[in-house]
């Protein structure tokens, strides 16, 4: 397994299950992109160690019993990037709302630590799961 792929396995395994471990995997100027969040009201983008430990930290707080399942990881040509498709699950703690989620993870590593991702998922699902409005949409424009 590349080390990009192996980086991917921890994040999954670690992001929420063991948070402290986590922060130990990602760069300090690790860039985290999210193109689908601005949908939900998220940045599409965080940059460096604090906004996304920030980030990361808000979600851990707002879901409960969220586990990935079913991963899929395939290591690029390029053995610093890896690309993985995972399914997830979890409460939010706010709605009662199950939140179910498919999502794409690109990463690419740098010195044994993640310096890159791009998450893409369904911001629908999350709408309706954390009970927020999709921006840009409303009634009307149906």
């Amino acid at each position: 397994m590349s080390v990009a792929a192996e980086l991917l396995q921890q994040h999954l395994e670690w992001l929420v299950d063991d948070h402290q471990q986590w922060q130990e995997l990602i760069a300090e100027d690790i860039v985290w992109e999210l193109p689908y969040a601005p949908g939900i009201g998220h940045p599409s983008k965080l940059s460096g160690r604090d906004a996304v430990i920030r980030h990361v930290s808000w979600f851990i707080g707002a879901v409960s019993n969220f586990r990935f399942f079913d991963a899929e990881i395939l290591p690029a040509a390029d053995p610093r990037q890896a690309v993985a498709r995972v399914h997830a699950e979890g409460l939010i703690q706010s709605t009662g709302r199950i939140y179910r989620q498919e999502y794409v993870v690109f990463l690419t590593a740098r010195d044994g630590r993640i310096a890159h991702l791009r998450e893409y998922f369904d911001p629908v699902q999350a709408a309706l799961a954390l009970d927020t409005p999709i921006v840009g949409i409303t009634a009307r424009s149906l």
